[in-house]
């Protein structure tokens, strides 16, 4: 795992020891994605510049360093990830021996000299994000992985066109115009996330998952496109083209009109095959590797497999919370050790996970405002004092359907979709503005509800959802904190969405579960949960792997009907089988738990000082980018305890203390 940036500087005017410097400049700001080597490489004729930094993983000697050139010269890459199935590419290299090393990088070169780029991309099993110079076409390209689990950012400041791993680097470039994009923020208020293809910075984009995105040197330059009409469709112009290799959406098509032919317990042993051929090929590595292991049912089964195919012990980690309601650490211990992994835990107090937030800002580079990355840090600080590789558990909910709003969503629409929307809107109404103690008592009159654990935060949740106009517009009031009738920011567009939000009309005969899961991996998967893993993670110079999101996964879960992925109200239906041929159920049958804090608490006691100084109504109006009084008033309700507000307000004070940062000297 490393990290990589550059630049195309058409203007010509800087001279090589410049570009040298300025290529320096922007890699040493990734010194933790790659602690272990770095280099800088120019064309100055072409304005070329590129930047890597190491974090050795396969071939530990010189022959991996980089940027690194094709055997004839042609190509010079930098390369972030690892290619699963190189020594298999390698076979079909044979023309290219003897080899100078045995890196991944070094057989991806080959591959551009013997079938092209894009070629060679689809050939490749991996996770990645790489730029290459092709000194022939004079062509600068940057791709990524087909899930996005590597990030890469582009895009014009000031005519240069410039590009890396994270925007830090970006911002090391010599006059970086970081104007903030306020439609971002709002996008944040809403998702605690900056969708691709948007970035906190106005004209600076997230590659789309599986695409490739070319530059010609033409030597008469290129314009840069419009930072307000950013580059959302693909497209084709005078020396530029976004091009996809491989999408998602044509995947779930493709598995719709090929289902997989089998019984149910031949389906079972399939995909146990196909998940166990992905965790062997992502346990190659020269030095240390482990995995995280939360107890559920997705972490729990890559270990499973992991340690039924290893003569030793794998190393597994987890920490702990002394707080019952965010504690799973003891079931992933029972697992542990029936397992028979060599496993370390830590529990973590509240001041462990209070000092993890001052880092927050400099970790995740943009505002981003999951709460679940405190303890995705803590854990992978744990695992990286022992491993330098750890295996990962994402993905399963998304191709599966383990989250709750997979069916329950489903369930709600064909209860209230009847219903004209006016009528709706007004009991919505009725039930949002009233008070918590006056909700908490009409709740208690209704049959099966607690007197005293009413659900009154799901009946806020569930006013909002009935208020929706469609089965997508439910869901996506479902993933927003703030609603577009609550605006927030100042001068950002509360409506405005990213496409990636909207399926095509030609997956209409998908049912809804299967629509939501698809958004899901589009949106949610990308954006949040492998943005999380990967700052968390690189920000103590540990790579993670994720055997789900090998493609061959990926396609085949698409093959499977949605009855055996959802089954009687259970989620993960056929994952579960796999699972239960390694460990007892009753171990892992238990209510989705996820992977929280008590954040809620914490602002009302530890944290409401830091809070109250980042939400101070006159910085607020001061600094212009928050309207104070809707924060005002949730603040003052959630320390009151009137309502909670935590989701909300950690949005928001994500975003200050990323500007707080942004605006030091």
């Amino acid at each position: 795992m490393c990290g990589i940036t550059g630049f195309m500087d058409f203007s010509l005017q800087c001279g090589p020891d410049a570009m040298q410097a300025n290529a320096r400049l922007m890699s040493d700001a990734l010194m933790h994605r790659g602690p272990d080597d770095g280099g800088v490489w120019s064309d100055q004729g072409a304005g070329v510049g590129l930047g890597h930094r190491r974090l050795s993983i396969l071939d530990l000697s010189p022959a991996g360093h980089q940027p690194m050139e094709s055997r004839s010269g042609r190509f010079t890459i930098v390369f972030n990830g690892e290619i699963y199935n190189h020594q298999a590419l390698r076979k079909d290299l044979a023309a290219f021996e003897p080899w100078r090393g045995h890196s991944d990088t070094e057989t991806l070169l080959a591959g551009f000299e013997a079938w092209g780029i894009e070629a060679t991309l689809k050939r490749s099993i991996g996770m990645f994000a790489l730029a290459v110079w092709d000194k022939a076409e004079r062509t600068l390209s940057l791709a990524r992985d087909r899930m996005g689990e590597k990030p890469l950012y582009y895009g014009w400041s000031r005519g240069v066109f410039l590009f890396a791993s994270e925007l830090k680097a970006l911002r090391a470039y010599p006059g970086f115009d970081a104007e903030i994009n306020r439609d971002a923020v709002a996008l944040l208020m809403r998702h605690s996330c900056i969708p691709t293809p948007h970035s906190i910075y106005r004209g600076i984009y997230k590659l789309w998952p599986g695409t490739i995105l070319t530059l010609r040197s033409t030597g008469r330059g290129i314009a840069p496109w419009d930072a307000a009409d950013p580059p959302f469709k693909l497209f084709q112009g005078e020396g530029v083209s976004l091009r996809p290799y491989w999408s998602l959406l044509e995947a779930a098509e493709q598995g719709h009109a090929r289902p997989f032919e089998g019984t149910e317990s031949e389906t079972v042993r399939e995909l146990e095959r196909v998940l166990t051929e992905a965790v062997l090929a992502q346990q190659i590595s020269d030095v240390p590797l482990g995995a995280f292991l939360s107890g559920g049912v997705d972490s729990t089964t890559i270990v499973a497999l992991m340690q039924a195919h290893s003569s030793r012990p794998v190393k597994t980690f987890t920490i702990g919370f002394h707080e019952d309601d965010c504690n799973e650490a003891e079931y992933a211990r029972k697992i542990a050790s029936l397992l028979g992994t060599d496993h370390t835990e830590l529990y973590v107090s509240p001041g462990d996970s209070l000092a993890v937030i001052p880092r927050l800002p400099e970790l995740y580079d943009e505002p981003f405002s999951d709460p679940s990355h405190i303890p995705t840090f803590l854990v992978s600080r744990l695992a990286r004092e022992h491993v330098t590789v750890s295996l990962s558990g994402d993905g399963g909910d998304e191709l599966f359907g383990g989250y709750v709003r997979h069916s329950w969503l489903q369930r709600i629409w064909k209860r209230i979709g009847w219903c004209p929307l006016p009528l709706r809107r007004a009991l919505s109404d009725k039930i949002r503005f009233l008070p918590p103690d006056r909700l908490q008592t009409a709740l208690s009159y209704l049959p099966s509800i607690d007197r005293v654990h009413a659900p009154v935060y799901k009946a806020y949740r569930l006013a909002e959802l009935i208020r929706a106009d469609s089965p997508a517009s439910m869901y996506e009031i479902c993933i927003s904190h703030w609603q577009q009738d609550d605006p927030v920011v100042v001068g950002g567009r509360s409506a405005f969405r990213a496409p990636a939000c909207r399926i095509p009309n030609r997956l209409d005969s998908f049912s809804m579960p299967e629509k939501l899961m698809l958004m899901d991996s589009v949106t949610y998967l990308p954006d949040d949960i492998l943005v999380k893993i990967d700052r968390a993670a690189m920000g103590v110079s540990l790579e993670t792997r994720v055997p789900f999101l090998d493609h061959r996964v990926v396609e085949f879960a698409w093959r499977l009907p949605l009855g055996l992925k959802i089954r009687g109200g259970q989620s993960k239906w056929i994952l579960r089988q796999v699972l239960n041929r390694h460990v007892p159920k009753e171990l892992v049958e238990r209510p989705k738990h996820g992977f929280g804090i008590p954040l809620g608490a914490w602002l009302r006691g530890p944290l409401r000082e830091w809070a109250e100084q980042l939400l101070d109504e006159s910085r607020l109006a001061r600094e212009g980018f928050l309207d104070p009084r809707p924060v005002r008033q949730k603040w003052l309700e959630h320390v009151s305890g009137r309502r909670d507000w935590e989701f909300h307000l950690w949005d928001v004070l994500m975003f200050q203390s990323w500007l707080e940062r942004e605006n030091r000297p």
